[in-house]
């Protein structure tokens, strides 16, 4: 779960994972154009896009509560052992889907917690309380474990061994890393409150990357450049639902609150 900032004594917005992952997909459908590679193979790279935090599903349905803020919880709030199960529960669930899912999938969930494969200086492995530092090494030396093993699977198949190959695998991983933050610097920023912010890593093809700035620019537009999409300017919509802190309730019943609709639009710098 995100929960959107908000002013002091304001509602928050909530939004569910799989709300962000539709945001996500988004700019992964419209990502390419005579500067950047489109997404190759779509279908599977869409695929994991849509799903990449599929392990958050139960969690989001149980829509606990932090009775520290009376919402429920946000994403870097949730309880470590929730966590480092949806890392795991992830790469499974995109696993059964297509081994190129999986493998992308379980490449997601270990780099969040290694520095996103040195595309980051965030290490989450290196903020772990010492009580979790060894169920969080038993789950990536799991995820290391099923890279291999999918990475033999395609690399048998001459339909998908050419994905597999260093430079057209990072390419693809980075794409998602591009999509998930750019989603998320929406979803956790209000509007108002956002700033310019530098997204780095972001493929022009397998052998080059370049920074990309989003600034805004006013009245729900922001200046983007380089720009990496086909249509310009790119209107997006994401949904989440209004929510009043409550300490004293243990879940909140997401279904019956109704959703809002955000809409920004990306367009060149």
């Amino acid at each position: 779960m995100i929960i959107q900032n908000a002013p002091a004594g304001e509602p928050q917005i909530v939004i569910t994972m799989a709300e962000h992952m539709t945001l996500a997909g988004r700019f992964a459908r419209a990502f390419g154009n005579a500067a950047f590679e489109p997404i190759e193979p779509r279908e599977e790279v869409l695929y994991i896009v849509d799903h990449h935090d599929a392990g958050w599903a139960d969690v989001d349905a149980k829509a606990a509560i932090d009775s520290e803020t009376g919402l429920p919880y946000h994403l870097q709030n949730t309880p470590f052992e929730t966590i480092v199960e949806t890392s795991r529960a992830s790469p499974e669930f995109n696993s059964r889907h297509h081994a190129y899912c999986g493998l992308l999938s379980s490449m997601h969930s270990w780099g969040l917690y290694n520095g996103r494969y040195g595309l980051s200086d965030h290490v989450l492995l290196d903020t772990l309380a010492a009580e979790n530092r060894s169920t969080a090494d038993e789950m990536l030396e799991g995820e290391l474990s099923r890279q291999e093993r999918l990475k033999t699977e395609l690399a048998n198949n001459p339909e998908t061994a050419a994905w597999i190959e260093e430079g057209h695998l990072l390419q693809n991983y980075k794409q998602l890393q591009f999509f998930d933050t750019l989603a998320l610097y929406f979803n956790c920023e209000r509007e108002g409150a956002r700033v310019e912010q530098s997204f780095e890593h972001v493929p022009h093809n397998a052998r080059e990357d370049v920074t990309v700035m989003v600034r805004p620019a006013g009245e729900s537009v922001y200046h983007v450049s380089p720009f990496p999409f086909d249509d310009d300017p790119l209107p997006v919509s994401f949904t989440g639902r209004s929510m009043v802190p409550d300490p004293d309730r243990e879940a909140a019943d997401l279904g019956a609150i109704a959703t809002d609709s955000q809409t920004i639009t990306l367009t060149t710098g």
